[in-house]
């Protein structure tokens, strides 16, 4: 489901004379589905960077990149669109959303690809209700912008939004980070019930405890170049 060879991404740093920096260099990464690797490494090494070439945020400088049999450095901004749609759920460590917009909505809107027709709409406010309810998010702020809640509510958030729908492909960066101990169990068993379900995931748990509860390999990014 995630083909990685011999990926290459260099930073040009034009406040410094356009200098170039390597963070990732000849990585090789293979993840099938059901499978949870953890990226493992000092800070620094490129886990992060190389979850958001995998998701396509950042273009390769070189190597190879597919995901879904989507080669991502040949693909149209359209191609890449319908990829993060269908195929790929990405959590990162921060929410990035339109202001003013409610969290329920903002849960829901994670299954825009149903929400078609009214039916299907209504259908995925009930799982978003669904979901806020087992992440602890309070009925109250359901029809709240989330700018103003906590980092843990705010996580919680973009966790809700990410698995509303079942997609082949999870990405995750330190999901658990922000959370109290109860809220990181029910991450652990939503993450365990979409491996079960046949998603391929990537992840960085700086939490051991997390780390050694969902991954099923552990891959160690500094050996790895």
């Amino acid at each position: 489901m995630i083909h990685v060879r011999d990926l290459r991404k260099k930073f040009v740093l034009h406040n410094q004379g356009g200098a170039e920096l390597a963070v990732l260099s000849g990585v090789s990464l293979d993840v099938a589905p059901g499978e949870c690797v953890a990226l493992e490494g000092p800070s620094g090494v490129g886990k992060s960077t190389l979850l958001k070439c995998i998701y396509g945020n950042y273009r390769i400088t070189g190597g190879d990149v597919r995901v879904g049999g989507v080669e991502l450095a040949s693909a149209t901004s359209q191609d890449t669109l319908r990829l993060r749609n269908e195929v790929v759920a990405y959590v990162s460590q921060f929410l990035r959303v339109i202001p003013r917009v409610p969290a329920l909505d903002i849960v829901a809107q994670g299954a825009s690809a149903a929400t078609e027709h009214a039916g299907a709409a209504a259908a995925a406010r009930r799982d978003a209700e669904q979901l806020l309810l087992r992440l602890r998010i309070p009925m109250r702020l359901w029809s709240v912008p989330p700018a103003t809640f906590s980092g843990g509510e705010q996580q919680r958030i973009n966790i809700a939004r990410s698995f509303i729908r079942r997609r082949p492909v999870l990405l995750l960066d330190e999901p658990t980070a922000s959370l109290d101990a109860e809220n990181r169990l029910t991450v652990i068993a939503m993450i365990a019930e979409a491996r079960a379900a046949g998603a391929a995931i990537v992840g960085i748990f700086h939490d051991q405890k997390v780390r050694d509860a969902v991954a099923t390999r552990v891959f160690d990014l500094a050996a790895a170049q």
